[in-house]
C-alpha cells in the first residue's frame, strides 16, 4: 500500500472538519431556532446538505477511494453554482447577510483547493 501524500491527508481532514462544522451550523440555523438574520433559504439548505457530502468526500480522500476526487470537484462546482445564484439574488435586491458572501467565498476557495489536491494526488499514483 502506498503512503498517502501529506497534502491529501490535510485536505481530507479539512474536508471532514469543515463538513461537520457546516452540518452543526446549518442544523442550528434550520432546526435550532437560532435567529440568523436575513438568510437566503436555498443557500442555507444547500450548505447544510453539502456538509454531509463534505464529510463523505473527506473520508473518501482519507481512504484513497477512486470517487473522492470527483466528489470533491462536484462539491466545488455545486458551491460555485449556488454562490452564483446567491449573487444573482443579491443583485436583484434580495435581503441577505453580508457574512454569507464571505462564507461562500471561503467555502468555494476551500473546495477548489481540496479538489485540486485530490486530483493532483490521484494523478500522482
Amino acid at each position: 500500500m502506498t503512503a498517502r501524500p501529506p497534502g491529501l491527508s490535510i485536505a481530507a481532514g479539512v474536508a471532514v472538519v469543515f463538513g461537520l462544522a457546516t452540518i452543526a451550523a446549518g442544523g442550528c440555523a434550520l432546526f435550532g431556532g437560532a435567529d440568523m438574520g436575513a438568510v437566503v433559504p436555498f443557500v442555507l439548505w444547500f450548505n447544510f446538505a453539502a456538509g454531509f457530502a463534505c464529510v463523505l468526500a473527506g473520508a473518501g480522500l482519507w481512504r484513497g477511494t477512486r470517487w473522492a476526487p470527483a466528489l470533491s470537484i462536484g462539491i466545488a462546482a455545486a458551491t460555485a453554482a449556488v454562490f452564483a445564484a446567491f449573487l444573482w439574488q443579491v443583485w436583484q435586491g434580495t435581503a441577505h447577510e453580508t457574512r454569507t458572501t464571505a462564507a461562500m467565498t471561503l467555502r468555494l476557495a476551500v473546495w477548489v483547493a481540496i479538489a485540486a489536491v485530490a486530483v493532483r494526488s490521484r494523478r500522482g499514483r
